[in-house]
């Protein structure tokens, strides 16, 4: 086998010598079809023949075709940098649960607007499944879950039980087990407008906001979104609001068995595990517990409890990016403010609801034959984290450093470097304030992820202000540094956030409470260090490597908590260990670069499926995707992989799938929010990553080696060797 893979290795330079004499470009860009998570499930692959398409005749060399791929990406990137401000961002699309969501939340102020309300339901409608039932990501299977919210919110926008789509929704939910068997956060949504019993839900007593910081059970030792989301629901949790609805809005007909006979024990989260001693186990009968105590509370207690809680989600919802800049802790963050008696019309109400409204999309969907306006909700933006990764792909695609876009934008990063002690303090007290956050405005919640690619664009960039740049990186990578785990390697929010316990709790069935360290992070972070002059003599490294070599699957592979999935975490890590200067050779990389050629698909390209986090059968199997093609290509040449076979066929898909305009189109979810839970499309991982991946190659092929090499080089060289 290995005999016959060197021959394809040395036979790739003839084979992709010229481009194919079909490179798919696309017609005019408004007749494309919508990307959106809509009711065609299919999947289909694109031949280079589809009717609507035009072929290309050979446009010289290789190098030459990845030369026009390149600048027709970055002339549709130029086009769309922000006048003003010089960042770059794009739509951050979720699933339907966001959507239906917000449909309650408006019901829930009594702020019913019937446009918005009709585009959203027209969203619903078309993002609804043929078996019945809504998705979390696409191409996936219904799930339980988003299909409740999505039946409920249509029935509380004025949808009959009684129209064909919402009898295919229900039995479909029927078919899955019914409401009983949807998770928390939905419950507690039903829970809102009576639909399921409060005394369904885990119990979660404001009194916890008591316990010190440094608490094994404190507030501080769950992640950064999980405390976010969790505060202000203390609050609700306490007060226990109803909005009441007319009965032919209730969902009454979601239910396999009366609700009125339900014993709520038996259905998920209380039902007990098999084993009568077991952590979960431990955890449910506490929850007993728990709920006799709120039915009679210390009132003293309680009421500090409570002005506790409230103090904290005020002074968090400071700025203007919403609590937490995440929905639904926004959304969380209003049903708290009238249970504390604020008012809808109040300033802080108000403020609240339209940092929500900001994250609304008007787009078109498909119902039938026609395409209408619809309405859906993203769950925030992502300023700094697509300009960040942009800036490092247009580097290394060959821009100058001092080109004004790269200016303008590298001086909007700078701007967003936060000053503020945030909630990672209790958990790294000696890290000074200096991280980037993912959103416009998140000051108090920097992240590891961010920070580390903002500090690799900045390092690549010239400004003016050149001390003023070059003290903006060290304070970033001293916060960076600080926030490294004990284990070596770097969670996103907070360092050591690891209590695996806190997956027990009753109230975390999303499995999702923790911000424990990661690969693709600690992959990333490896990188950064290199990309600012460090090599592995620095202090964090052999922690960092010990780390990555324990968290290396059977396989060869990294999991990617962030991005899907496998092939995510170990492009991120192989990324880090070449840039730091890790030996390639090494059997564990070798490993890994196996698995990766192991993964490609006939068309040439990668792709992995959600499903990947629940069945490991999935793990590098899916579709073909720009992005994740890009993440393959890139992971295998970070290895020293670059004249193989499997590269050359890579880089052939991607100009493939590039279209007229320079753009790639992308429908699948590629990134993470909670693995198994939540996933992520971002809009422009199809964009930046295929075009980082096709400059990485044509530098490797022309010149041996890439720009971010030469970049390291340089740092490394005027570093004064006491630093390192």
């Amino acid at each position: 086998m290995n005999i016959i893979r060197t021959l394809l290795d040395r036979l790739s330079d003839s084979l992709f010598v010229t481009v194919p004499d079909k490179i798919r470009l696309a017609t005019d860009p408004s007749l494309l079809p919508s990307l959106r998570l809509v009711s065609d499930k299919s999947s289909p692959v694109v031949s280079p023949d589809v009717p609507g398409r035009r072929t290309a005749s050979p446009v010289g060399s290789q190098l030459d075709a990845i030369d026009d791929a390149v600048r027709r990406s970055q002339a549709w990137f130029l086009s769309r940098q922000h006048q003003s401000d010089g960042y770059w961002v794009a739509e951050l699309e979720a699933d339907t649960t966001l959507t239906s969501e917000y449909l309650m939340l408006r019901r829930f102020l009594d702020r019913v607007d019937p446009e918005r309300e009709r585009k959203a339901v027209r969203y619903l409608r078309a993002t609804q499944q043929p078996d019945g039932g809504w998705p979390i990501f696409y191409g996936g299977p219904s799930e339980i879950s988003a299909s409740v919210k999505a039946y409920f919110a249509l029935k509380l926008s004025g949808v009959s039980a009684e129209e064909p789509f919402m009898i295919r929704g229900r039995d479909r939910i029927l078919e899955m087990g019914g409401v009983v068997q949807a998770n928390v956060f939905t419950k507690i949504a039903l829970a809102l407008f009576d639909q399921y019993d409060w005394q369904g839900i885990p119990s979660m007593p404001p009194e916890i906001m008591l316990l010190p910081k440094r608490f094994y059970f404190s507030i501080y030792a769950i992640s950064y979104w999980s405390r976010a989301v969790l505060i202000p629901l203390l609050i609700v949790f306490a007060n226990q609001p109803v909005c009441h609805v007319p009965k032919e809005q209730g969902i009454d007909e979601l239910y396999l068995s009366p609700r009125a006979g339900l014993r709520y024990r038996q259905f998920p989260p209380f039902n007990k595990d098999q084993g009568w001693f077991t952590p979960h186990n431990v955890f449910v009968v506490l929850d007993a517990v728990l709920k006799l105590y709120d039915r009679m509370p210390l009132n003293w207690v309680r009421e500090k409890s409570l002005h506790r809680a409230a103090t904290w989600m005020l002074e968090h919802m400071k700025g203007t990016g919403g609590l937490g800049a995440i929905y639904p802790a926004m959304a969380n963050s209003i049903v708290a403010l009238r249970c504390l008696g604020y008012q809808v019309d109040d300033p802080l109400v108000q403020k609240a609801l339209r940092e929500i409204e900001d994250l609304e999309i008007y787009d078109s969907v498909a119902i039938g034959d026609q395409r209408v306006d619809a309405l859906h909700l993203q769950p925030c933006h992502s300023p700094i984290w697509d300009t960040s990764l942009l800036i490092n792909a247009l580097i290394e695609a060959g821009m100058a450093p001092d080109h004004p876009a790269l200016q303008r934008a590298g001086m909007y990063l700078m701007s967003r470097q936060t000053k503020t002690l945030g909630d990672w303090r209790f958990s790294s007290p000696q890290a000074e304030p200096g991280g980037w956050y993912f959103q416009h405005e998140n000051e108090l919640y920097p992240d590891v992820d961010d920070s580390a690619v903002v500090l690799m664009a900045l390092a690549k960039i010239r400004l003016p202000q050149a001390e003023a740049l070059q003290d903006s990186i060290e304070r970033g990578q001293r916060w960076v540094v600080a926030m490294q785990g004990s284990d070596g390697g770097w969670g996103a929010y907070d360092k050591d956030n690891n209590r695996i316990v806190f997956n027990y709790i009753p109230f975390a069935d999303h499995h999702a409470l923790l911000d424990p360290s990661t690969s693709d992070l600690t992959g990333r972070c490896l990188e950064m260090l290199a990309a600012i002059g460090y090599d592995r003599s620095h202090p964090a490294v052999a922690s960092a490597l010990k780390f990555l070599k324990r968290e290396q699957e059977l396989d060869g592979s990294w999991y990617g908590r962030w991005g899907v999935n496998y092939i995510y975490g170990t492009w991120s890590v192989l990324a880090g260990l070449r840039a730091i200067g890790e030996d390639l050779s090494q059997p564990y990389i070798r490993r890994a670069v196996e698995w990766l050629e192991s993964k490609q698909n006939p068309d040439g390209g990668w792709g992995e499926c959600c499903q990947s986090y629940g069945e490991c059968e999935w793990s590098g199997k899916g579709d073909s995707t720009p992005s994740q093609t890009a993440w393959a290509v890139m992971g295998l040449m970070s290895a020293g992989v670059t004249d193989s076979f499997s590269v050359a066929r890579g880089i052939q898909y991607l100009l493939r799938q590039q279209m007229k305009d320079g753009s790639w189109e992308e429908i699948r979810h590629t990134g993470t929010g909670f693995p198994r839970v939540f996933y992520l499309r971002y809009h422009w991982y199809c964009q930046y990553f295929p075009l980082w991946a096709l400059a990485m190659y044509r530098n490797l092929r022309a010149r041996g080696k890439m720009r971010a090499d030469e970049v390291r080089q340089s740092k490394l060289a005027s570093r004064p060797r006491a630093d390192a």
